[in-house]
This record gives C-alpha cells, structure tokens and sequence, in this order.
C-alpha cells in the first residue's frame, strides 16, 4: 500500500511579506499517519485516543525531557532573548514549551477600535458561506460552539510546536467559565486538516462565550489534538482586557478559533487576501487582526 502524497504548506508571512514553506514537527510521522493506510489503521486505534496524548504529555513532564530543549532552540532558530527566564532553567520540556515571554517581546496594539492575533501562529478567516480551506467542506461553526449561532466570522489560529504557546484574549469582553466538549484527539496539524478539515468542530476543544462591548455575544475556542498534554486556562470568568493571557497548551501544536458576528470586524487586507485562496498568514499575538465596524 503506497502512502498518500501531499504537497508542501505554504503561507504568507506577514513580517516578510513573502510566501515560506512551513517546516512540520513530526512531518514523517503525519504523513504516514495520515497518508498510509496502515497509519491511518494506526491512528483510529490509538494515536487519536486521550490516553496515547496523556502518556506523551507525562514524558514531556519527565525530568530527561529537558535535555530536549536546546537542540529544539537549535534545530528551530528561536529567539532566547524573548524568553521571560533562561533556556536553561526549564526543568522540563514541558515547562520549556508553555514558557512566558517577556511584555515587551509581544506588543498589544493599544487602539481601541482594534481585534488582535490571539495567538502566535498561522491565521485563516472564514467568513459565512466560504468553504473551510477550498476543500467543499463547510465550516460548521455551530457544531464548533457547542449550540445553534448565526452567521459569524471564523479566525482560525494554527500554533506549531515550534511557536509561542500561550494565548491571549483578543479583545475586551466578559468572558465565561469555559465549558468543556469532548471529543477525539486528532493532530491539527495541515496534513491532518487537509484530509479532514471537521477535526476542528470533532475535537475536544473548551469554549468561552465572550460578551462583547457593543452587546453582542463572541466565543473563544481551544482545540484539543494529538500530543497536547493539556489545555490550561490562566484566566478567571469576568472582565477581561485584550492582550490578557488566557492560558497555555502544553506540549503539542494545537489551534484556537475566535467566532464574531458576521460583519462586526473589518479584517486586515492580508488576512482577507490570502483566506480567499486558502493559505494562511503567518502572524503574532497582539499584531491587529482588523478593526471593529
């Protein structure tokens, strides 16, 4: 059986402004999960299970994990001197990959009339009746929030393992308790994506309603998925500023979603540009993601 070929991921990088080619953490072991038969055998039998991520999430806790870290900084040309404390006083993988940054590494765009990237990573809007990705398929936000919504504007969040793994309310809101859905564990990976963009609305994921200034109502979405040791919110209902850290996954790239009433935001033009075609664009958190209406 021959495994599934898939071409490379490419996105716009908005500090570039040029088109890169996304290097995959694990990239053999997605595609073979996720393109040979065998490996998809593989991963409706245990990889997509909570108990294969609880068990990788406990190594990443393990002492020896550790000596990880910096052959990662290394291999993935990350910045230490954003770092809030010093590679080497991480005393696991884990506590490495939901490090702090320092305040002045990820600037909040102070307008009040602006929506910021909740996260670092790869961001792709939907907007009501486009299809998720080009691929025919339908973003189902309904089935993302856990109840029947109206229209809405969908800004997905992709974070690699590689990135910044904290997020951070976008806006000002009083938000909720966040309210648990269960579901498998599927990688949110592109390779994943691409051959089954419902993982999104699938997957264990926890929900905050946002009650948005102008009376409407948003949400805030975590996605679970395959090796994230755990979704942990740093946060408490109430009131809440933009740029204000929710929590952290910890390890195991993982997405979040921000859904808005349709039309309440106009959207950066290289957001909207590239969504259109289905790539995604490379950006950080706090940078403007567009500007209420």
């Amino acid at each position: 059986m021959q495994a599934v070929e898939h071409p490379p991921i490419v996105f716009f990088n908005r500090h570039t402004g040029a088109l890169e080619q996304e290097a995959i953490y694990g990239e053999a072991s997605l595609r073979w999960v996720y393109g040979n038969p065998l490996g998809k055998l593989a991963l409706h039998a245990f990889v997509k299970r909570a108990i294969f991520s609880r068990y990788y999430g406990w190594l990443m806790d393990r002492p020896s994990s550790k000596d990880r870290v910096v052959p990662f900084i290394a291999k993935y040309g990350l910045d230490e001197a954003e770092f809030a404390a010093p590679a080497s006083s991480f005393r696991s993988f884990n506590e490495f990959f939901s490090r702090k940054l320092k305040p002045e590494a990820r600037p909040i765009d102070d307008s009040p009339s602006s929506v910021v990237f909740p996260a670092d990573g790869r961001h792709l809007l939907i907007e009501p009746g486009q299809d998720y990705m080009l691929k025919g398929v339908s973003f189902d936000v309904s089935a993302m929030v856990g109840r029947q919504i109206g229209p809405s504007s969908v800004l997905i969040s992709r974070l690699c393992p590689t990135d910044y793994h904290r997020f951070h309310f976008p806006v000002d809101a009083v938000a909720s308790l966040p309210q648990r859905l269960t579901g498998p564990l599927y990688s949110v990976s592109p390779l994943a994506l691409i051959k089954r963009p419902s993982i999104l609305w699938e997957n264990e994921r926890c929900v905050t309603e946002l009650e948005l200034a102008n009376g409407s109502t948003g949400y805030f979405v975590e996605v679970g998925a395959t090796c994230v040791g755990k979704i942990v919110h740093t946060s408490s209902p109430g009131k809440v500023r933009k740029g204000q850290e929710k929590g952290t996954f910890l390890f195991g790239g993982s997405t979040v979603v921000l859904v808005l009433p349709s039309g309440a935001v106009k959207w950066a033009d290289d957001l909207r540009t590239h969504s259109t075609e289905g790539r995604e664009i490379y950006a950080k958190m706090g940078e403007v993601a567009g500007q209420w209406t």
